[in-house]
């Protein structure tokens, strides 16, 4: 008895843990039913059963253990859902090193309830110490009798052994009958709901190109990880299967199509041809608080003052998935989507891709990267050289004279960068990644001239402070190419990588000052401000067409008279007449705008429960208005996907091109 005693007590305790991780996600249409509750609870057994077959000392110490494991997993997934919405997945696990740098950052995600999930270690320690002062207790008690002479005959005998033999052990065949029990029960609790969620309104999930949570919503946390294991060896020990020949016959199509869609607009196409180029990624620089102020004191002037003479796209979105930082990166510059899971940069490093700095190179640009940190985080080094840039700054190249934050603040950053770009052959393409602007927001009090009033003092305004001082660093950055002769022959492409990381609602209804809807907050969440200034400046102005990070390779290769359409790029052309009307902009979540409809997909990515908008009125429409978009967008994902992961670049490739 005392065996399923123990068992129990550690399935009900790992079910406690899950149903906290569960109700500290706030996923819409994501519920945790009856049946859900049994995959929890079966999915438990499928991990312990095994312990049964152990004696009952080990088996004890192997529940505690598990317990530990299990209990430390649920607590990084559930930090790990704080940042990023999303589960820690295996190519997340082989990015584990850069937890550490992450430090700050994680301190602001943890929550006092978050105990909660350390309650049974607690008990366990309380039993522990009462078993322990009881069994002392006992044995003061009886010392007495264990003294005494040992009594003469064998009915006195046999009540000493009987009373030493209380503990009876079971029996080898006993703990594996009950073992295997534990499995046949575990495996029907979890298979038998989660088979028939995949043949109802589940069907085709495992076989598309979702997102995490709406796995979850089927397997529950652990089955998650099980199946995210058991994909990632798939893919990465057994390997993918290619695609048949008229699979990729298809996809070439595809891309053929979409390169046709980016010509046009002789007029711009190589308009500035032999321009140098800067292209700036400012750390989570977020849409919403352009052309704001705080008491009469603007959050960004010199971005403000540079929309006077440049092109700003205010519908610009971020494409970004688990990879954040390098996901922008990777879309901007190869014009492909990032991976569902992990980050293409740490995953598929050696693979061939056409980039943008690759294919500048070849066409005699001096190509750079500059990023005052450490070249291994987001395996940069083997990335880039994969990516075909002729140099990499890191933060050996740097003197480290301004701390602030992660590393070297920008203003001090983009001065030393400009000293870099001293040495490279003109033309140059120069990418600039920036830093100070990087959760959790915390500069020093000599890096801040900026008050946020009202929000002073919470994290909401710290990230206001940080990126008004990075928008200075960028006024100076804009001197310091004007100084240097250099702003009227450069390109200057300023955009942001991803949102913030804050969700708060309330925050954003008192900055903006007036509530709001599920489609506002989804585009404030979504929208990263591009800026494009031209060297003659003869383009300016707003254009507010939905547009997104795939998009910039092929507008840079269009200004600069150079074809995009022998390789097989996602992104729309910023500058072609087909532009007159907004083009397919797709999320990695499977949302997608293209500048009429706005698509929003629930958690559990069934398409009839998310919500379509009509952008003109900024109400909801009849779900089927977006379906047909939304099984392109869906196409889109999956071939990006399998373009990516299964290497296909060079066999998607346009030989012939086509003329402009």
């Amino acid at each position: 008895m005392s065996t399923l005693l123990e068992f129990i007590v550690f399935i009900l305790s790992l079910f406690y843990k899950l149903t906290v991780l569960h109700g500290n996600l706030h996923a819409r249409y994501i519920d945790m039913n009856l049946l859900d509750d049994v995959i929890a609870i079966g999915s438990v057994m499928l991990v312990s059963f095994w312990t049964l077959w152990l004696p009952r000392r080990g088996r004890i110490i192997a529940l505690i253990v598990l317990d530990v494991l299990l209990s430390l997993l649920i607590f990084a997934d559930l930090v790990y859902y704080r940042y990023f919405g999303d589960f820690i997945t295996v190519p997340v696990l082989l990015q584990a090193g850069q937890v550490g740098e992450l430090g700050g950052s994680i301190r602001e995600l943890l929550r006092l309830s978050d105990l909660r999930l350390a309650a049974d270690f607690l008990l366990i320690f309380v039993v522990w110490t009462g078993m322990k002062l009881f069994k002392s207790s006992r044995k003061h008690r009886y010392s007495t009798y264990e003294a005494a002479p040992t009594l003469r005959g064998s009915e006195h005998s046999g009540t000493a052994i009987r009373l030493s033999g209380t503990g009876r052990r079971r029996s080898p065949r006993s703990r594996l009958l009950s073992g295997i029990l534990a499995f046949v029960l575990g495996f029907i609790l979890t298979v038998g709901p989660i088979t028939f969620y995949a043949n109802t309104w589940a069907v085709g999930l495992f076989e598309g190109a979702w997102w995490n949570l709406s796995l979850y919503n089927v397997t529950g946390l652990l089955g998650f990880h099980y199946y995210d294991v058991s994909r990632y060896v798939k893919e990465n020990v057994l390997g993918k299967p290619k695609p048949s020949p008229e699979e990729l016959d298809e996809m070439k199509q595809w891309f053929a199509e979409a390169a046709q869609v980016r010509q046009g607009n002789k007029e711009t196409f190589g308009a500035y041809e032999g321009s140098n180029v800067i292209v700036v990624q400012v750390e989570a620089f977020m849409n919403f608080m352009i052309g704001k102020d705080i008491h009469g004191v603007e959050i960004t002037p010199n971005f403000n003052m540079l929309m006077g003479n440049s092109l700003y796209y205010p519908n610009y979105y971020h494409q970004t998935g688990q990879g954040r930082t390098s996901d922008a990166d990777f879309t901007s510059h190869v014009s492909l989507h990032p991976l569902p899971s992990g980050s293409v940069f740490t995953r598929f490093s050696n693979h061939t891709f056409d980039s943008l700095p690759q294919i500048l190179a070849g066409q005699g640009y001096d190509t750079a990267a500059f990023h005052a940190y450490e070249g291994s985080f987001w395996n940069r080094t083997q990335m880039y050289e994969a990516m075909g840039y002729d140099h990499f700054y890191t933060r050996k190249d740097y003197t480290l004279d301004e701390a602030i934050g992660w590393s070297l603040g920008d203003k001090s950053f983009f001065r030393q960068s400009l000293e870099l770009m001293d040495d490279q052959q003109q033309p140059f393409y120069s990418f600039l990644i920036t830093l100070s602007s990087h959760h959790p927001y915390t500069l020093p009090d000599s890096a801040k001239d900026f008050d946020s009033g009202e929000f002073s003092g919470t994290i909401f305004g710290s990230y206001l402070e940080s990126i008004h001082y990075a928008d200075a660093a960028l006024g100076q950055l804009v001197e310091g190419l004007k100084s240097r002769g250099l702003w009227e022959n450069t390109i200057l492409f300023v955009y942001g990588d991803h949102d913030n990381s804050l969700t708060d609602m309330s925050d954003y209804e008192q900055f903006l000052g007036k509530p709001l809807t599920e489609l506002d907050i989804h585009q404030i969440l979504n929208q990263v401000p591009l800026l494009v200034h031209l060297p003659d400046e003869a383009l300016t102005g707003i254009d507010d067409r939905a547009s997104g990070q795939l998009d910039l390779a092929p507008s840079l290769l269009h200004l600069l008279g150079i074809d995009s359409s022998p390789y097989p790029m996602m992104g729309n052309n910023l500058f072609a007449d087909s532009m007159d009307a907004s083009p397919l902009v797709v999320l990695r979540s499977g949302a997608f705008t293209d500048g009429k409809l706005y698509y929003i997909p629930s958690p559990d990515h069934q398409y009839d429960n998310g919500s379509c908008y009509d952008l003109a009125t900024r109400s909801k429409t009849d779900i089927e208005a977006c379906r047909i978009p939304h099984e392109e967008a869906q196409k889109r994902l999956l071939m990006s996907d399998k373009a990516v992961e299964l290497d296909l670049i060079p066999l998607l490739r346009n030989e012939a091109g086509s003329p402009n």
